[in-house]
This record gives structure tokens, C-alpha cells and sequence, in this order.
């Protein structure tokens, strides 16, 4: 199924026979409204069998204080229970959806599409929390804003926009905001299995848009445990389209150097 990029697009799509939608935009046509004063923010939550997690993150994004959220659920089909939960807070949840799909950044895209036109973008998994957004007034100014990010016992992870960007993500999307016009297509490309949110960054630096970092924006993000040589190689990769062959390399070398930074004895630098 290809992703459209606009609501009208995605609404014309033949659904999967096993498509279920609902929410506030399915069930009353219902829509956000986006005043000048407080700037719509758009969370989306992708997840697929994730009931031990969900609700707990469902029930972050509704006690939030700032009071103009937009929030879409984007389910892969679960068989957990996790439709349950979705659907026990479908009052305050303005549009759900729940079908088969290729993987976490097909339901992104998905996600992307619904969203929106005129607001910040923030991605939260099954399990990630919000602790605090952004002041408003950076809302207002600024297109891209990134913040802290606690991964539990994993300490922090060290945002940052800079020539860093070059050897790694160092933008994690739980603590980004991203305003949907700086990117009118599916911005995440599914040939990539954990990095393509990277890719995605390292396109918008490419095109030098300012990422702004907000002291009081701060999120908590599950940690996946996600490591493999296969990973590795896939970062690598994605480095080497934006940034060029010189930097994949000097990549290579530096998480080696931080005692092979993602677990590997071995890294392979050219694939």
C-alpha cells in the first residue's frame, strides 16, 4: 500500500479489509483548531502488540497542561489487547487507526499523513512519556525543536544539532518536534529497519533547517534495546548518502574508538 501524503489522499486509499478507524475526526468530523497564541501539536503513538505499554503513555498525552494537542493513534493490528485500550479513551483521541502495515516507519508515514498540515510533529512509542513540552513562544518561532530525552537506566541520551549529526542520530524523535510543512511527502523511508528517522534527520540538516534546542522540553523514552551488526551498517549507510563516503568512515573509526559503542566486537565499514 503506497503512503499518501495528504488526509484527502489517505481517506480515498482502499482500506485493508481489516481496517478499523474511530475518533473524535472519524466519528464527528471534529478538528483541532490552531490560534496563533498556542500552536497545535500533533503526538502521534505508533504501536502494534503493545498492551503492557500503551496505556500508560495514552493517559500521558491526555494530562498534558498545554491544552492544543492533536493526538493519533497509529495501530499495526494488534491481537494483545491493545485495541481495547485505544478504543476505552477514544473520547479524547482524535483519530485511530488499526490495520496491518510493513513495519514502524510504514505506520509513521501513516501517521505523517494524518496529521495536521499546520502543526508540530512529535512521534511517542508505546511507553515513551512526555514530561514537559516547549514554551509556547518557541512553538510560535521555530519550525524544529529538539529536547532531553531520559532512557530510564540508560542514563540520558545527549541531544544535539551540530556537525555531530554526521556520525549518528543524535536527535532522538521522542524529545523532536517537527513542523509538518518542512516535509510534504512520506518523510521516512521504509527500506530502513531502525535508522530512518536518522535518514530523515540528516535530510533536514542537509537543507540546513535550524533545529532549536528547548531547556524545557523533556521526554522519557522506552528503551528498546535495538543492537545489531545489521544496524550498525544501516546507520552507517545512511551516513554515507548524506554526508558522503568520508564521514561513514570516520563514523566507523569513532564507535570503535567509544569501545565499539553499540556492542559489536567487529564492524564492517563497507557493505
Amino acid at each position: 500500500m503506497e503512503i499518501p501524503t495528504t488526509t484527502e489522499e489517505y481517506a480515498s486509499k482502499e482500506p485493508y479489509p481489516q481496517r478499523l478507524e474511530g475518533g473524535l475526526r472519524r466519528n464527528y468530523n471534529y478538528h483541532k483548531k490552531n490560534p496563533p497564541n498556542q500552536p497545535l501539536i500533533t503526538i502521534i503513538t505508533v504501536v502494534f502488540n503493545g498492551g503492557e505499554y500503551i496505556e500508560s503513555t495514552i493517559k500521558n498525552v491526555l494530562e498534558q497542561k498545554y491544552e492544543n494537542i492533536e493526538y493519533i493513534v497509529i495501530d499495526g493490528g494488534s491481537n494483545d489487547g491493545t485495541l481495547e485500550i485505544i478504543r476505552k479513551y477514544e473520547a479524547h483521541i482524535e483519530y485511530w487507526i488499526s490495520e496491518p502495515d510493513k513495519g514502524i516507519y510504514d505506520a509513521m508515514n501513516k501517521g505523517w499523513a494524518v496529521a495536521d498540515n499546520n502543526s508540530h510533529i512529535l512521534f511517542l512509542g508505546a511507553g515513551d512519556l512526555i514530561l514537559s513540552l516547549p514554551a509556547v513562544n518557541q512553538l510560535r518561532s521555530n519550525k524544529a525543536i529538539f529536547g532531553k530525552v531520559s532512557m530510564g537506566n540508560n542514563g540520558f541520551f545527549k541531544s544535539t544539532s551540530d556537525w555531530k549529526l554526521k556520525l549518528g542520530n543524535t536527535l532522538h524523535h521522542q524529545g523532536l518536534l517537527i513542523h509538518k510543512s518542512l516535509c510534504n511527502e512520506p518523510p521516512f523511508n521504509t527500506q530502513y529497519k531502525v535508522y530512518a528517522d536518522y535518514d530523515f534527520n540528516a535530510r533536514l540538516f542537509n537543507k540546513g533547517i535550524n533545529f532549536v534546542f528547548s531547556e524545557s522540553f523533556f521526554a522519557y523514552a522506552l528503551p528498546d534495546g535495538l543492537t545489531s551488526q545489521l544496524y550498525v551498517q544501516e546507520c552507517l549507510s545512511i551516513i554515507e548518502k548524506n554526508f558522503g563516503i568520508l564521514w561513514k568512515v570516520l563514523a566507523a573509526i569513532y564507535y570503535l574508538y567509544q569501545g565499539i559503542k553499540y556492542g559489536f566486537r567487529r564492524i564492517s565499514i563497507f557493505s
